[in-house]
C-alpha cells in the first residue's frame, strides 16, 4: 500500500484517531526523543519541546491533572499534536526524570 493510498483514509479519522495514528507512526521510527531538547540554562536545563520554553514536565502535568490533549492543545496554541506526541513518547521513556521534575517544582 502506498501513501497516496492512505490519504483518503487518514483524512477520514477523526481528530483523536490521528493522534493515535501519529503515536503509532513516532513509535515505529524508534526515535522516543524527536522533537524534544535539553539546552543548559533554558527551562532549568529540564527537557522541552523543541523551539520552545515549554518543558515536558509541564505538560505531563497537565495531563495529570485530567486535561484533555485538545484542551492541552488549546491552551498551548503553538504547539501541534506531534509535539504532543513527541512530549508523551519523551515521558514514557524517561518516567524518573519527568516525575522528578514535577516534585521538583510543586515543592518550589
Amino acid at each position: 500500500m502506498q501513501l497516496q493510498d492512505l490519504q483518503p483514509q487518514l483524512l477520514a479519522l477523526t481528530p483523536t484517531e490521528k493522534h493515535q495514528a501519529i503515536e503509532i507512526l513516532l513509535q515505529s521510527l524508534d526515535d522516543r526523543c524527536r522533537g524534544i531538547e535539553k539546552t543548559a540554562g533554558v527551562c532549568g536545563g529540564d527537557a522541552r519541546i523543541m523551539n520552545t520554553r515549554i518543558p515536558v514536565w509541564v505538560i505531563v502535568q497537565a495531563r495529570n491533572l485530567g486535561n484533555t490533549d485538545a484542551q492541552i492543545l488549546e491552551n498551548y496554541p503553538t504547539l501541534s499534536a506531534i509535539d504532543l506526541s513527541n512530549v508523551w513518547a519523551y515521558a514514557v521513556t524517561y518516567p524518573n526524570e519527568i516525575a522528578q521534575a514535577i516534585q521538583e517544582n510543586e515543592d518550589a
